[in-house]
Formats: structure tokens, sequence, C-alpha cells
């Protein structure tokens, strides 16, 4: 922490290694659904359950960011609140296991990284969210990253 840093960032800065309570997701098919239509990707993959049945798989597997999608702001939130001058400053993804229709996914967020930064219209804070995913089996089927971008003027 330097005398430059803002009050802002010095406070988040002591929250780093915290981690928020789980959010649980439960999968149904009417989540894919639902997902293919916002997004207008509908994969049979996650969109068709008979063709799923054939793949690989052998069962319909959720979109690559559908729990991404679910979980992020609504943990980020809880760890930093985001103001309305927030951005998302991008997301890595790894992809662990598949999720399938029936699965209880569980989230978790921990705020692992603040930087500070000036920019234009005042300071910008990047905070660096990890991300994990857990199935009802305890199995870890996806981790992510995600920087947000906050303005402090």
């Amino acid at each position: 922490m330097t005398n430059e840093e803002s009050v802002k960032a010095q406070e988040l800065r002591n929250m780093l290694g915290r981690e928020t309570p789980p959010l649980e997701i439960e999968v149904e098919q009417g989540n894919f659904r639902r997902w293919a239509e916002a997004v207008g990707d509908y994969n049979p993959l996650w969109t068709d359950p008979q063709y799923a049945k054939k793949s690989r798989y052998g069962y319909t597997i959720a979109p690559p960011t559908f729990a991404i999608d679910r979980g992020i702001i609504p943990l980020a939130d809880q760890l930093i609140p985001l103001s309305p001058k927030f951005l998302n400053g991008g997301t890595e993804i790894e992809f662990l296991k598949p999720i399938k229709v029936g699965d209880t996914i569980t989230t978790t967020a921990k705020l692992i990284d603040i930087k500070e930064k000036a920019g234009s219209t005042g300071k910008l804070v990047f905070m660096t969210l990890e991300i994990n995913y857990k199935n009802q089996n305890g199995e870890l089927v996806r981790k992510a990253k995600n920087t947000f971008i906050q303005v402090f003027g």
C-alpha cells in the first residue's frame, strides 16, 4: 500500500483473501434453453437431449459459460459492492468437467488481487476474483478469474 493509494483501494486491499458464502445453482434443462435463447446459440449438445444422448458425453451438457454467467456478478457484489461505474475487465475460464442436467453447482469467490491506476476520470481500481465451481460430488468443474474495474472520481 502506497501513500498515494486511494482510501477505497486500501479498504479493498484489507479484503484480500476473503471468500464469499457459497452460492448454489440447480441445473435443469430449462436453464440451457433460456441460455441458448438469450445468446442465440442452439448447439444440440445443450438444447437437444436426444442428440446429446448420442454424443461422447451421453447426456445434455451445459453451455460453456452457463455457470460462469450465473455466478460472477452475484458473488462479486458480495465481496466488493459494485458501483454503477464498473466494467468487466476480462474473464479467464478453465473448463475441467462437463456440467449436466441434475447437477447442483456450488460457487465461491475470493478476492485475490487489487491494483490501482490513475484514469482520465479518476482512480481506477482493478479487482481480481477467483471463482470456483464444484458439483454436488465436490468435483471442481470450472475455475475462473475475473477482473472488475471500478472508477472512483
